[in-house]
């Protein structure tokens, strides 16, 4: 983060939620700069949440959807619409035959005191060295997300490429009896903590441990000085999120483009 950069105090300034939120995906293989009108990322990878629309404003949504479609040909891809998107975009969306595929909160708390839920039994919350490879950590997400073995490689030598200009990146790794099963990342930028990749594999959910990297990752943010920290939650972690003190402050809707999956 850059010193200049003021810290966000409120949890409903969502400028700065939204910039961190670009700063994440952009370091997937932005092709455009954080503060672009036109916010597109592209990683390459057949994924559907590795390649999109990060926000479009003060230009055509038919030109801007062109030009995504033109740059993202060939791989599954989302548009994103949020606060910081101008009001319309869905709509022109819609008129050029998107579809809506679901909405996330966005969900925000204070970190004047990070809550700190018992560990499970067994847990440990370790943060991951990328020069020893995250290989580790990318296969403790891997149900999560839908990363199936085929994209496993890829999304490896991805995850250790990922740009370091946007912001400052720490990813935690829970391990069982040394196994991992569980991760959270936290990304420090913008003035203020945005987490991702928070994910539990199916066979150990229920135990706390999604509680455990989520508390641990905003340890991190606290650590790092900041005030806020902000989230997309999916229905599973909604519950999850609530009761660590994060309240919705709004939402992000995602649109498919017509023919992609």
């Amino acid at each position: 983060m850059k010193a200049a950069e003021p810290v966000a105090t409120s949890i409903h300034e969502l400028l700065p939620q939204m910039a961190n939120l670009r700063a994440h995906w952009l370091a997937w293989g932005g092709s455009s700069g954080l503060d672009a009108d036109h916010a597109v990322y592209r990683s390459g990878l057949r994924h559907r949440l590795l390649n999109g629309v990060l926000r479009v404003r003060e230009r055509p949504v038919e030109d801007a959807a062109a030009e995504a479609e033109k740059q993202l040909s060939g791989l599954p891809w989302r548009w994103w619409i949020g606060p910081d998107s101008d009001p319309g975009v869905a709509h022109a969306l819609e008129g050029r035959g998107y579809a809506r595929v679901g909405s996330m909160p966005i969900m925000a708390a204070r970190l004047d005191k990070v809550p700190e839920p018992p560990l499970p039994a067994g847990l440990t919350v370790e943060r991951v060295d990328v020069s020893e490879g995250p290989a580790d950590y990318v296969d403790a997400y891997a149900s999560s997300f839908g990363v199936g073995p085929d994209l496993r490689d890829a999304v490896i030598d991805a995850e250790a490429g990922l740009r370091t200009d946007l912001g400052l990146l720490v990813r935690l790794v829970g391990r069982i009896d040394g196994r991992a099963v569980a991760t959270s990342a936290v990304l420090v930028s913008n003035g203020v903590a945005g987490l991702y990749w928070i994910g539990t594999d199916p066979a150990y959910r229920g135990r706390g441990i999604g509680a455990a990297l989520t508390a641990a990752a905003m340890a991190v943010g606290r650590e790092h000085g900041m005030s806020v920290c902000t989230l997309q939650a999916s229905s599973q972690g909604l519950p999850v999120y609530s009761w660590l003190g994060f309240v919705q402050v709004s939402e992000v809707v995602l649109y498919s483009p017509p023919s992609v999956s």
